[in-house]
């Protein structure tokens, strides 16, 4: 089972349709396929150990998409914005 979910992430050809217009194919390994029943149960393994190093901060993850909110006193942002960097950081070197 283990091997099917891995061949059914790495190889992937994806072509993009505009108005009858086919792109070029594209490999993809990185992510999941849009649609699949496995994405948001992989998604939420992949971000597992994403948390907030803030505690004005606070990251959300729901299905395939994560939310950094921050709480800016005084037009500080600098917590905010280093908790998107870290977070950016983290998603970034999984690819």
């Amino acid at each position: 089972m283990c091997l099917w979910i891995l061949d059914s992430l790495l190889n992937r050809p994806q072509v993009v349709k505009i108005v009858g217009n086919l792109s070029l194919s594209l490999t993809l390994s990185t992510g999941t396929p849009q649609g699949c029943v496995l994405s948001p149960m992989l998604y939420s393994l992949f971000t597992y150990d994403c948390v907030s190093c803030h505690e004005s901060t606070q990251i959300l993850k729901c299905a395939d998409d994560s939310t950094v909110l921050g709480l800016i006193t005084n037009t500080d942002e600098s917590e905010y914005r280093d908790q998107v960097n870290k977070l950016t950081y983290q998603l970034v070197q999984r690819k």
